[in-house]
């Protein structure tokens, strides 16, 4: 099984439908908006005048908020389609961001340099089958004294069907999830379907690889509230704070944490 391929057809496949979306809302993020939440802005603080290396960064909006912030910002991802369009918007607006398009596990291989910041956020690490190879990626990117910067959606998460109907997937990693998917997790993206190749990492996992890595937890928050409407069965129980409504804030939606580079 070739989970590269697979997933990379996918994304690209979703990008079109995510650049159009209500949910990613381009238009307002062309004219100003960051698309950056309270969560994780909490922990890069002023990135001003800092190099920020952003993993797995989508169609580079995240990027690109970073960027308007002040840092110089390199953004990788596998989806070709996406990182087209993020170097689309960083001439659209001006900015001096960069991006790559690579397999995480092979940017060393295209980029050679040290990082004040490295980040990642929301639906990223479930891609990846191995977390040790990927820690490796973190921490050989920091530079000494550098933070990395993670803000995921909860494992517990995954382990319901979309319905939330049950547990269907094992909490701790017990190999790859195949599946397929119509639409996406935004809105007007019912109009195709697209094979994809997941992995659950409990919090032991992340943990694990980062502090094998010798990298410091300075931080780590469990949040009962995602600030994305991307799961079935939501509720907004403030502004962009959604929980889902079998569950109340009895579960974690999202955790975040920052290490630091000794």
């Amino acid at each position: 099984m070739d989970y590269k391929a697979i997933n990379k057809a996918s994304w690209n496949t979703r990008t079109a439908s995510h650049v159009e979306s209500d949910f990613y809302d381009l238009p307002g993020f062309l004219s100003g908006n960051n698309s950056l939440n309270s969560i994780e802005l909490e922990l890069l603080g002023d990135v001003s005048g800092k190099s920020v290396l952003h993993l797995q960064c989508h169609f580079g909006q995240d990027s690109l908020s970073l960027a308007r912030m002040g840092a110089k910002v390199t953004g990788m991802d596998l989806s070709d389609a996406a990182i087209d369009k993020a170097r689309e918007l960083n001439t659209r607006l001006d900015l001096d961001a960069s991006f790559i398009c690579c397999d995480l596990y092979d940017l060393p291989n295209h980029l050679d340099k040290q990082f004040d910041v490295v980040f990642t956020s929301y639906g990223t690490i479930g891609w990846l089958p191995n977390l040790d190879r990927w820690a490796e990626v973190v921490n050989q990117f920091l530079k000494p004294g550098g933070e990395f910067v993670m803000a995921e959606f909860h494992p517990v998460v995954w382990m319901y069907d979309d319905a939330l109907t049950g547990v269907t997937h094992n909490y701790f990693n017990d190999g790859p999830i195949e599946e397929t998917s119509t639409g996406s997790y935004t809105d007007g993206a019912n109009d195709f379907t697209a094979d994809y190749v997941t992995w659950n990492h409990p919090l032991s996992e992340v943990l694990t690889a980062l502090l094998d890595q010798k990298l410091t937890l300075k931080a780590f928050q469990e949040f009962d509230y995602s600030p994305y409407n991307c799961f079935e069965q939501t509720v907004e129980v403030a502004p962009g704070k959604f929980q889902l409504k079998p569950f109340d804030n009895k579960i974690p939606l999202v955790y975040a944490l920052k290490c630091t580079k000794p």
